[in-house]
């Protein structure tokens, strides 16, 4: 089993993130899908600036550095 790096714990969460956000937009109200915007919005900006809020969290939670991050 790998060790868990900030890149796969960006990726994964963010993945929960759209997932959860599409299943509330679903099932419970459609302004959920805005979560999965904004969670696309941020990988979008993430890409762009090479800065991401979830990868500084997981730096700071003690989180060993992948390749992206």
């Amino acid at each position: 089993v790998a060790s868990m790096t900030i890149d796969r714990a960006v990726v994964g969460f963010t993945g929960i993130l759209v997932l959860v956000g599409l299943a509330l937009g679903m099932y419970v109200n459609p302004y959920w899908y805005a979560l999965s915007a904004f969670v696309g919005g941020n990988l979008m900006q993430s890409a762009i600036t090479g800065f991401c809020p979830f990868a500084e969290t997981f730096r700071r939670m003690g989180l060993k550095p992948g390749t992206a991050f």
